[in-house]
């Protein structure tokens, strides 16, 4: 079901609002009640829930850079970009609900994240998953988000290349 008109905009605000809200809770959470650096291990060592605080991008990316490329590339880039998307999704109306969805996810957990560079200084993530060799680095639920939504993005564009084929 396609929604058309205020209907999908009011829909696609409300997603990126439950989005950015569940990101921030868990946050909040986490800086409220467990202590910087403390680990808890569940799953026999597979998942650790641990407090960081992250001042660069994806794995500490940019962390060390001085200002103010540090604000340009951490700040004032992922604004503009968050908002260019934004714009893109409100006002694309053919776009399938999937890639909506897929960008509104991204969008929601960029926000998220550069919310806390903004009012906190730093990004906090509590996650780390290990199964054998294979682990993340530590990540938060604005980290899933971006991963879910490219996940549908990627989905969205198979499904399209797969009914484009049927139709030849």
């Amino acid at each position: 079901m396609k929604l058309k008109g205020v209907y999908r905009t009011v829909a696609i605000l409300a997603l990126l609002a439950f989005n950015i809200s569940c990101d921030q809770v868990t946050k909040m959470m986490m800086r409220d009640h467990i202590n910087l650096y403390d680990q808890y291990y569940f799953f026999d060592g597979h998942v650790t829930l641990l407090h960081v605080e992250n001042t660069g991008a994806f794995l500490s990316l940019g962390a060390k850079l001085v200002q103010p490329f540090r604000f340009i590339l951490l700040t004032l880039l992922p604004v503009l970009a968050l908002i260019a998307g934004l714009v893109y999704v409100i006002r694309k109306k053919d776009m399938s609900p999937l890639m909506a969805a897929g960008i509104i996810f991204c969008i929601g957990g960029g926000i998220g994240n550069l919310y806390d560079r903004i009012v906190h200084g730093s990004v906090t993530d509590f996650l780390h998953v290990k199964f054998g060799a294979l682990q993340t680095g530590i990540f938060n639920a604005a980290d899933v988000s971006i991963m879910v939504g490219l996940g549908m993005i990627l989905l969205d564009g198979i499904l399209n290349s797969r009914s484009k084929k049927h139709t030849n």
